[in-house]
């Protein structure tokens, strides 16, 4: 019997492979072979194609009337992702050659591993064969010799907890698109044609980041004065019920100097910061200059080769095993980040951070030690050097000893009510190996720390304060919101975050400008449309996790679970109609009409009758329900229309396929004539037609400009290709006929051409004005134009 072992992407199997012997063989005496997926290798079809052909047309749609759908009309079909068939092909025929089918993706807390292994299984055929599981926590050769011999008979798809919740998850994100149609549509009808991408996680971080830049933004300063005490070690000495003045002159003078008294001082100490998850690390990077993407990729490409631990995990800690599997290896860890072995004199496993449940463990460093963070920046560039080194001495902070300080807390003698705390550091500890606010200026610090305690005399001053302003939305405090929620894992909060202020979406949702994070224009617009909606609930999320936490445990379905979408789809369109009428007047925005839409069988449509929607409106023209039947039946029809300069004139065209902005669509398609008519207020006779037609230029003084009325000279041409007149003002070799409305003589002309320049009078500003000026024609920027010059 052959067991074979399918791993999540090519190095997962590679790493499997070289632990049991090969890709083949037989390890303690059971025979496998090892292949592949490649992440995801199916994806769901569009909703349109999901459901029967007389239903697509609705799906397909964008439009609110459309919405919510029926969760009974989905099939939940899927589709090959893009460049995987290779995959596909060699997978499909190891599974044939097995009797035992093994699941060696990886243990997402979320259950994705597991979703990926069986939509492919679902997809190719395989349910009905035997399954196990192996279930290891990284990919050393311990771990994964110990899961294949200890793997985990498994009985069917329907009976995996993790499958269950990761695909209920799946299909929640699917039919939050309806959310994403809402919105989109409301920032259409303000004439903004945008996508304003909506989802559990998008959108409560288009909630936090608003709702914060706007706090920080609406800030008013109030500032205060209240007297206070400090001595000569710069320590302040405070009393809680001092009274606060709005103006200095008001700040009653009556305390003195005095003495100081020391009351007590205690020896404290701090335990080194928790480990790191891939949100965490990820913030710290952004402030050096490595983007999010950026870190996501190249943690993988490192994970791959067992330079650092798994990255999706959810743990906050790492298992007596982990910790044993480092212990031998801290010293050269140390070495290759530049940190003191002799400061790791904590070689003892701390309860904070080491306890005996967990998976993959909290992000550290991997098994395999590099050289040196030059051999890492050699392979994976500055980004993982910085991972390397972050990560390395945040892990290694736990051997050191506790930060230890000396508490001194005193009063001023004449005025006890006046304390004053001072903190002075005995012992770095881990303070010395890793800082956790290196690099960060919006970090707060200690404000009790003092290098002398307490001084001996008090003075009495005006202290100046004020009410503090909030912190500019930042990843970092970012990602400390979103984990105080418990929304989403550490490694999906910086995938999604990568995503939303991506430089290269076409409508992100936030922009990152150093540090701060600020809502894009896309952000900003969804950001007024979510108060009070479901999509925008920060404690969705934690809702869908529960749900998932349930459905995995048995103790409820994905369709008991999913059929509330329905409800939430019909009070958010309410909202955020509402919502919507507060957005376009904080951007300054104008409601618009959505153009009503025909529909119907189009008979001569290329590759045969289809049914199709089209604009009803067209050049300020409705079509009638006459004109709409002559247009599906592939009649050409004439109306009178409007342009945009307000001007009648008469629309002859018929259905059509156009193209906007690269995008093609059915509509109503103007008659362009076959030759030139007329142009600027000129129309061309036979002669200038056929000379137009032949390549040939035609030129003219006295084209009068449509916008001024203002006449004009230069000389036109006929561009076959698009059929419309292009006017040539000189920008060749050639001298203008005329510039700001003084028309050359052809001997100025001539002067123009052989580089002389030409003093004239009368020429008249785009403002209206005039001025004298003498001109030379001359190149500049790549091209030839008149230059003036008025010394």
């Amino acid at each position: 019997m052959t067991a074979v072992i399918v791993a999540e992407k090519p190095s997962a199997a590679r790493n499997m492979s070289a632990a049991l012997g090969g890709q083949r063989g037989s390890y303690k005496g059971a025979d496998y072979e090892v292949t592949n997926l490649r992440g995801h290798l199916y994806e769901f079809v569009l909703p349109h194609q999901m459901v029967a052909g007389s239903l697509a047309d609705s799906y397909q749609k964008w439009d609110l009337d459309k919405l919510p759908w029926n969760l009974q009309d989905l099939s939940w079909k899927r589709e090959p992702q893009k460049n995987v068939s290779d995959v596909i092909k060699n997978l499909k025929a190891a599974l044939s050659r097995g009797d035992e089918i093994v699941i060696a993706t990886d243990l997402d807390p979320s259950g994705e591993g597991d979703l990926l292994f069986w939509e492919a299984i679902d997809e190719l055929g395989f349910l009905g064969k035997r399954f196990s599981r192996m279930e290891f926590t990284d990919e050393s050769k311990a771990s994964i010799q110990k899961a294949f011999e200890q793997r985990r008979p498994v009985k069917s798809m329907q009976d995996e907890g993790d499958y269950r919740k990761a695909m209920y998850r799946s299909q929640f994100d699917f039919l939050s698109m309806q959310f994403t149609r809402i919105a989109t549509a409301m920032g259409r009808a303000s004439g903004q044609d945008l996508v304003l991408r909506q989802g559990r996680l998008k959108s409560a971080m288009v909630k936090l980041v608003g709702d914060q830049q706007n706090a920080h933004e609406d800030y008013a300063k109030k500032p205060f004065f209240q007297k206070r005490f400090r001595d000569e070690n710069d320590v302040m000495y405070t009393n809680p019920e001092e009274p606060r003045f709005d103006d200095k002159s008001q700040v009653p003078q009556q305390y003195g100097p005095s003495s100081v008294v020391l009351d007590r001082k205690t020896t404290r100490q701090t335990a080194p910061p928790k480990l790191l998850d891939l949100a965490a690390l990820s913030s710290m990077l952004v402030g050096k200059g490595i983007k999010a993407k950026l870190t996501l990729a190249t943690y993988q490409k490192m994970y791959e080769e067992q330079v650092v631990s798994y990255p999706r995990t959810e743990d906050k800690t790492i298992t007596p095993e982990q910790f044993d599997e480092l212990t031998p290896l801290v010293d050269r860890i140390a070495g290759v980040v530049g940190v003191d072995a002799g400061l790791l004199t904590h070689r003892e496993p701390r309860g904070t951070h080491v306890k005996p449940k967990g998976a993959h463990g909290a992000n550290r460093p991997g098994p395999k030690v590099p050289s040196s963070l030059d051999e890492v920046e050699q392979k994976y560039g500055k980004a993982g050097r910085l991972i390397y080194e972050t990560l390395a001495k945040n892990y290694l902070a736990m051997l050191a000893e506790d930060y230890v300080y000396e508490q001194h807390k005193g009063h001023v003698e004449k005025y006890p009510d006046f304390v004053g705390i001072a903190n002075v550091p005995r012992s770095p500890g881990w303070r010395a190996v890793f800082d956790p606010d290196a690099g960060d200026d919006t970090a707060e610090g200690d404000e009790n720390e003092s290098m002398k305690g307490l001084g001996s005399r008090a003075e009495p001053f005006v202290f100046e304060g004020a009410n503090k302003r909030p912190e500019h939305p930042s990843m970092k405090w970012l990602m400390k919101q979103l984990e105080k929620r418990d929304v989403g894992t550490g490694a999906t909060r910086t995938s999604t975050y990568s995503e939303v202020t991506s430089t290269t979406a076409k409508y992100p949702l936030l922009e990152e400008k150093g540090r701060r994070v600020t809502l894009a224009q896309a952000g900003r617009m969804s950001w007024l449309l979510l108060p009070g909606t479901r999509i925008g609930d920060l404690a969705l999320t934690e809702k869908v996790y529960a749900d998932m936490k349930e459905i995995a445990a048995g103790t409820a379905t994905a369709e008991e679970r999913l059929a509330v979408v329905a409800d939430w789809v019909r009070e958010d369109i309410a909202t955020m109609q509402k919502n919507a009428a507060a957005m376009r007047t904080a951007l300054g925005l104008s409601e618009t009409v959505v153009s009503a839409r025909a529909e119907g069988v189009w008979q001569s449509a290329p590759g045969g009758p289809k049914k199709v929607a089209f604009k009803k409106l067209f050049s300020g023209h409705e079509f009638s329900d006459d004109e709409v039947c002559r247009l599906l039946a592939g009649e050409t029809i004439s109306f009178q229309a409007t342009n945009k300069a307000g001007k009648a004139y008469t629309a002859t065209g018929a259905l059509g396929i156009g193209e906007f902005k690269g995008r093609r669509f059915v509509g109503f398609q103007l008659d362009i004539p076959d030759g030139p008519v007329s142009w600027c207020g000129h129309r061309f006779d036979d002669t200038q037609k056929d000379a137009l037609l032949a390549g040939q230029r035609v030129s003219r003084d006295d084209w009068k400009s449509p916008k001024t009325g203002n006449a004009f000279a230069c000389a036109v041409s006929w561009d076959a290709k698009t059929k419309k007149i292009v006017p040539d003002f000189g920008s060749g070799d050639e001298p203008p006929r005329s510039w700001c409305q003084v028309t050359f003589t052809e001997a100025q002309r001539r002067d123009l051409a052989a580089g002389r320049p030409v003093k004239s009078t009368g020429f008249v500003s785009k403002n209206g004005k005039k001025f004298d000026a003498t001109v030379v024609w001359k190149g500049e920027g790549g091209r030839k134009k008149i230059v003036p010059s008025f010394g």
